[in-house]
C-alpha cells in the first residue's frame, strides 16, 4: 500500500474525444533519498554518504537496506544497529535522508559505490568485469527449487497487478513482486525506479531474516537488465520473470549463475532465457 507521501496532485488539461477538461490528476512523487551509513571509528561516529537515488517515498528503510546489501557493504541484519531518518540539518526534508548504523567490524569503502558504477561511460567497465563483481557479491549458490509449473507462471502478472495500489492510481510506477513457488504473492513493492522497487523487496528479505530467499519467484514489472537479476542473485532469489524483454548481459548473468530468467511474461505467453530445469512446461502443469 502507498504511503500518503507517494502521491502528489497537479491541474491538468485532458484532451480528448469529447473535448478539452480542466482536472487534478495524481502523480507518483519522485524525491531524492540520500543514503548514509554511520560506524565508530576510534571514539566518534563518522557518517558516511554512499548513493543519492530518485525515489518514491515509501518503504525507504527497505530500499536503503536492499542497497546496502546487494552492493555488498553489509552480509545480513545483524550488521545494522539501527536505521532512522536524519534530522540534523535545519530546513531541510529529514525523511530524505536515511542513516544506516553498522554494526562494529563492518567495513565501508564509500569510493566504491555509485549508482552510476555500472553505466559510467568512464569507468570503462564490461561485460566480464560485470561478471566478477557480481561473483565477488554473491554469498552462496542458488538453492534447488521445485518445479514451477507454467500456469503457476501465467497467474503471476494478474496477482501481482491487483497488489500495485500507486500503479492504478498514478500508471507511473515500476513494481517488484515476489512470490512463492505455488504463486502466492509474499509482497509487492512500487517506485518510480525499477531498481529502486527491486531494493525494497530485497531490503525487507534482509530485515525479516529471510534471505537467501530460496523457492522463491521475482516478478518486474518492466524489462530485467543486468543491475536487477545481480540484486535476485544477491539475494538468492532463484526465478527473474519479467513482463519485459531481458537485456543481454542480464541473460548471460543468468545462465553463468544457474538463474532461471523468464521474459515477455504476459498475454499468455513467455520466453525461457535461463534455467528452465526448475519449470515444469507440460501443457495444464
Amino acid at each position: 500500500m502507498e504511503t500518503p507521501d507517494a502521491i502528489r496532485c497537479a491541474s491538468v488539461l485532458s484532451i480528448h474525444p469529447g473535448g478539452i477538461e480542466a482536472r487534478e490528476d495524481e502523480l507518483a512523487v519522485e524525491e531524492p533519498m540520500e543514503v548514509r551509513v554511520l560506524r565508530r571509528e576510534g571514539k566518534e561516529w563518522v557518517a558516511h554518504s554512499l548513493a543519492v537515488t530518485m525515489r518514491t517515498p515509501g518503504h525507504d528503510f527497505e530500499l536503503a537496506v536492499g542497497f546496502l546489501f546487494t552492493e555488498g557493504v553489509i552480509a545480513s541484519r545483524r550488521d545494522i544497529l539501527d536505521i532512522h531518518y536524519c534530522a540534523e540539518h535545519e530546513g531541510e526534508a529529514p525523511r530524505n535522508i536515511v542513516n544506516v548504523v553498522l554494526a562494529e567490524g563492518v567495513q565501508v569503502d564509500p569510493a566504491r559505490l555509485s549508482r552510476n558504477f555500472y553505466t559510467s561511460s568512464s569507468c570503462g567497465i564490461c561485460g566480464k568485469a560485470s561478471l566478477e563483481l557480481v561473483r565477488a557479491l554473491i554469498r552462496r549458490p542458488l538453492a534447488d527449487a521445485a518445479r514451477i509449473a507454467r500456469d503457476v507462471l501465467f497467474a503471476l502478472s494478474e496477482s501481482a497487478r491487483d497488489a500495485q495500489s500507486l500503479f492504478a492510481r498514478t500508471g507511473g510506477v515500476h513494481a517488484a513482486a515476489l512470490f512463492d513457488g505455488h504463486g502466492r504473492l509474499l509482497l509487492v513493492r512500487e517506485d518510480v525506479g525499477r531498481h529502486n522497487a527491486m531494493d525494497k523487496v530485497v531490503g525487507h528479505l534482509v530485515l525479516t531474516e529471510s534471505v537467501p530467499a530460496s523457492g522463491t519467484i521475482a516478478l518486474l514489472s518492466g524489462r530485467a537488465s543486468f543491475e536487477l537479476v545481480q540484486k535476485a542473485l544477491v539475494a538468492g532469489i532463484p526465478v527473474v520473470a519479467a513482463i519485459g524483454a531481458p537485456s543481454s548481459l542480464a541473460v548471460t548473468v543468468a545462465r553463468d549463475f544457474g538463474l532461471t530468467l523468464i521474459g515477455f511474461l504476459r498475454d499468455g505467453r513467455f520466453n525461457v532465457y535461463a534455467g528452465a530445469e526448475r519449470l515444469d512446461l507440460a501443457p495444464g502443469a
